[in-house]
């Protein structure tokens, strides 16, 4: 899951990601308990980087996280702004099927220190 790849035992920075994300898009169930989140950096004129996309388990194979891609790329300025993502290994089937593009052109520099709380416990 999301857990494994994310600082989820670090709230500052969880607070940090999402405080300082241009977008973010929830999805919530008919009882209004969060199912679905996606977290996007955006310029909202050409290119939209799809930063996390996390749907509960019990509510995936629903739509939901194909919804909530839909929803981002129209919120960040539709079909002129691409979407793009970086997929954890176990997700690049679900991808595919969503109907997003692999793309072998892409490079990047992997995070060498992790993040810390600071002494106010946050």
């Amino acid at each position: 899951g999301l857990a494994a790849r994310r600082p989820v035992d670090e709230p500052g920075v969880i607070r940090g990601m999402v405080e300082n994300a241009d977008l973010v898009i929830s999805a919530r169930d008919g009882e209004g308990r969060l199912v679905g989140v996606a977290r996007s950096v955006t310029d909202f004129a050409y290119c939209c980087y799809l930063s996390d996309l996390a749907v509960d388990r019990e509510c995936q194979r629903q739509g939901i996280g194909k919804e909530l891609m839909r929803r981002t790329q129209e919120a960040s300025g539709g079909g002129k702004v691409a979407l793009l993502l970086l997929s954890a290994p176990d997700g690049m089937d679900y991808y595919r099927k969503a109907g997003l593009e692999k793309f072998d052109n892409c490079f990047g520099i992997r995070r060498t220190k992790r993040n810390q709380d600071d002494d106010q416990g946050l």
